[in-house]
Parts: C-alpha cells; structure tokens; sequence
C-alpha cells in the first residue's frame, strides 16, 4: 500500500485572465512516515494541432499527409521545501502562488486541435512517483488592440438582397434580410443584441430565422516536409432559432434577440497576428431566413470583434 492517502488541488476560481495570479493549496494526506519526499506543483500551457490534408490531388494520385503544430505557452513548478526531510502521517497543506503570462491565449478545444492549461501536483522520492494529481483550469486570453483602435458610434447593418423562384419557378420575386447590432465589439460573457428585417416580395410565408454565432478559425501548422499548411474552419459557437409562421399577406417581418457569449473565448486576432500563432480566431453572427416553400436560404453577415480588458475586472463572475 502506498504511503500516500490522497493528494489535492484546491484553486478558488475557475477562470483565469492572461497575466493574472494562480493562488491555491496542495493538500497532501499520508498514511505513515514519509522521509526525504520531493512535494511540487507545476502550471502548464499547451497548444496542439493535427488535421489530416490530401497532397497532389492535382496529380493522378494523392496520398494522405498528416499536418501538425504545437506550442508551450508556460511552464512554472514550485517545489516545496520540506523542514527536516521528513512528513508524519496525517494531512499536510502546501500554499503555492503562479503568475500567468500576460501574452497567452484563451482554453480552446476544437476538432482540430486544443489549448489547455492545467496545474500538476506531485508526491515522489528518489525511485518513484508516490501520488499525482492533475487539475485543468480556464484562461481568458487579453487583447492586444493599437491604442486608435476606437468603436464606433453608428449601429452596424448590413442588407442582402436575393431573387427566389416560386410557383414551379414560373415567378419569381425579391427577398431582402437586413441584419443590424447596435456595436461590434464584444467581451466574452457579453450579450450580442441584434435586430433583423426580412422583406418578402413573394407573397408567400417565411418559415423562421436563425441566428448563430460562428467562429472563423484559420490553423496554421506544418506538414512532414516541413512545409507551412493552413485550414479555416467554421464552428457554430451559439444559434437561437426564432419561429416566424407569418402568412403571406406579410411582406416585412422584424425580430429581435440576443445571444449570450460564453465566459471563456478566444480573443479576435485583430491586428496581433503572427507567423508563430498556431491559429487565428475571427467572429461573425449570421442571420438565416428560411421558407417553407423553397429550398434556397438567405443569409447576412456581420463580422464582430471579441476582446478582453487585461485586468482583473474582465473576467465574468
């Protein structure tokens, strides 16, 4: 049986900013006696991608390649100091203090790859591990903007107008989406109000409208030649579906909603990017309307911008 009952990491908070302090407790429980021990804690922060790409498809024959990349965004460990190289039975508590970069990304978890951070807690002597515990924790990463970077005042719109068959294409008339916010600029745990105008010429009815939040990232990695490869991808962050049924003597059809940002996100690239980042991370919300009678969408976008203050107050409770 091992000496070692349990060990424990206790952290107050569940997320983090880039740059802000990681305070907690490592409660170590033994069985018995425990002479010369190496107790520590280590904080760490990874990044890893992998996609699998086809090479010479322009060719007669393709193979399959394997892209990946990686980063280490930090790596601290405290050892403890144990007084007379020795631990009686019971439960001993450990204070230990860590100060995260102020230059990291937010946690992010895709299909693709994932970044995480978690705290380590080891119990050891010379010859083997005793106890170990692993705690992953979130990070909100910070916002680097140039200081001209300003919002604006006016409300954000944007209008799509589309031609839609109907009557077994025999007639056809206009439809226009109008997608409008009153900002563009957004921290994580924000609500993004919005307000939508469809305007339907066709005389018939609009089924509902969708609105989701969609983030556009571009990964960026490197195959086995070690030639750089990039992939964007679209991943659906939030939706809210607004059910409409409006008849067809209803030509205009206004909805309005919000949708609610998670706590943790991946700040907007903006003017940060770099060749050493394993990704870049936009945003846009998109307005979808959808008819009962035709197969064909007609969707409006509008890019926004997701940014975090680098203090303290900018993470959500």
């Amino acid at each position: 049986m091992s000496v070692v009952k349990s060990i424990e990491l206790l952290v107050p908070k569940e997320v983090y900013l880039a740059g802000s302090e990681v305070a907690g407790q490592l409660v170590l429980t033994l069985h018995g006696t425990l002479v010369d021990p190496l107790v520590k804690v280590e904080l760490v922060g990874r990044g890893y991608l992998e996609w699998v790409e086809e090479a010479n498809v322009e060719k007669d024959y393709s193979q399959r390649g394997t892209c990946v990349n990686k980063a280490d965004y930090v790596h601290k460990s405290k050892t403890f100091k144990i007084e007379r190289s020795w631990l009686g039975p019971g439960a001993h508590t450990f204070d230990f203090r860590f100060v995260l970069p102020p230059r990291i990304p937010s946690t992010f978890s895709s299909r693709v790859g994932r970044i995480s951070y978690f705290l380590q807690a080891i119990c050891a002597t010379r010859e083997l591990i005793l106890g170990k515990q692993k705690k992953y924790i979130l990070v909100q990463g910070t916002s680097v903007f140039r200081q001209d970077t300003v919002e604006s005042e006016f409300p954000l719109v944007v209008e799509i107008r589309k031609t839609l068959l109907y009557n077994c294409c025999f007639q056809s008339a206009p439809v226009t989406v109008r997608l409008s916010l009153e900002k563009g600029i957004f921290t994580p745990g924000d609500e993004i109000c919005f307000a939508a105008e469809i305007s339907n010429e066709t005389g018939r009815s609009l089924k509902k409208v969708v609105f989701a939040l969609h983030s556009v990232v571009l990964y960026k990695a490197f195959n086995l030649r070690a030639e750089r490869r990039t992939l964007e991808q679209r991943e659906e962050v939030t939706r809210l579906e607004s059910p409409v049924g409006s008849g067809p003597t209803c030509p205009v059809t206004r909805v309005r909603g919000a949708l609610a940002l998670p706590r943790v996100l991946p700040v907007s690239s903006g003017g940060r990017r770099s060749e050493e980042d394993i990704m870049d991370v936009g945003y846009e919300l998109t307005a979808t309307a959808h008819f009962p009678w035709c197969l064909r969408t007609i969707s409006a976008r509008i890019p926004i911008v997701v940014r975090s203050p680098g203090s303290e107050e900018g993470v959500p409770e």
